[in-house]
């Protein structure tokens, strides 16, 4: 069994779903090799990303970074309503210039270490607008429907940067207890390729002692430390792999200690070898050309 399941596929550009699930469900930390929106409309509901919890409010937009483990909460059994926006950070590249990136509001996040943004009047706002219209073009399948979708997708996205730009969405704090938690969390993700990333290490550095560091990073995060760190090692991996590093160079860049580790652990989350992964790589890019 993999440690923490990739959920959702994106064959498209962008793709746009409005789900409403009636009961109580309980949601698998996961996480997706795409940049997630979500509009969250209604529900009692709070939302986990990367250790970090938060308790939505109607019209908080949540934005999840691609490899970012998370899941929602759900804390009664009120419908929970939502908007859901897939987005391949290669096409937003595509519009990438020196004057704007369309990306900028998922990278602010990350280096604000904030997931949900709140806009106090969304209904009345261009945001709210533009998420409509979006929205309905999905189900137009009139003259250049395409082209027209395209166009929505980008003008939401322009509204929501420019929204962030101006301040006009507030990225809100976490409701998570333990911030020392977030700092190991964050000491984690710029240390992935050191072989010394270690329990001892982590609680040398953070002056706590193993178990009890152990024990509330299980509490606050729903994972273990190791198993966390192993996940966060494996995605790296699989970025590399489209690179040509040498395959035992990748394995002691992403912090494994050798080959035959690495393999077994990248096999048993993916279901195929490293290997195996680079040839289907190469044999898609070349489809592409």
């Amino acid at each position: 069994m993999s440690l923490y399941e990739k959920k959702g596929y994106l064959n498209e550009d962008f793709q746009l779903f409005h789900l409403i699930d009636q009961s109580v469900k309980e949601f698998e930390l996961h996480y997706h090799e795409f940049d997630k929106i979500l509009l969250f409309l209604k529900g009692d509901v709070s939302y986990q990303i990367e250790g970090k919890s938060y308790d939505l409010k109607p019209y908080d937009i949540v934005l999840v970074n691609h490899g970012e483990l998370h899941r929602p909460i759900i804390q009664s059994n009120q419908p929970y309503e939502r908007i859901i926006i897939y987005i391949s950070s290669k096409f937003m590249n595509d519009y990438k210039t020196d004057s704007y990136n369309l990306l900028n509001c998922f990278e602010k996040a990350k280096s604000e270490h904030a997931n949900v943004l709140r806009l106090f009047s969304m209904e009345h706002s261009k945001l709210y607008l533009a998420t409509k219209d979006l929205e309905s073009s999905f189900q137009d399948n009139g003259y250049a429907a395409s082209l027209r979708k395209n166009i929505l997708f980008l003008e939401f996205m322009i509204q929501l940067n420019r929204s962030v730009l101006t301040n006009s969405l507030e990225y809100i704090e976490t409701c998570s207890k333990n911030p020392k938690i977030q700092d190991i969390i964050d000491y984690i993700n710029l240390h992935l390729t050191s072989q010394d990333l270690t329990i001892d290490t982590l609680s040398s550095l953070f002056f706590m002692s193993k178990y009890h560091m152990m024990r509330q990073f299980k509490q606050d995060t729903g994972y273990t430390i190791n198993n966390y760190i192993l996940q966060k090692r494996l995605q790296l991996a699989k970025e590399l792999l489209k690179t040509a590093v040498p395959l035992t160079q990748l394995c002691y860049d992403c912090g494994f200690k050798d080959y035959s580790t690495f393999s077994r652990a990248y096999k048993k989350q993916f279901h195929e070898s490293p290997r195996k992964t680079r040839q289907n790589l190469k044999l898609s890019n070349e489809s592409k050309e």
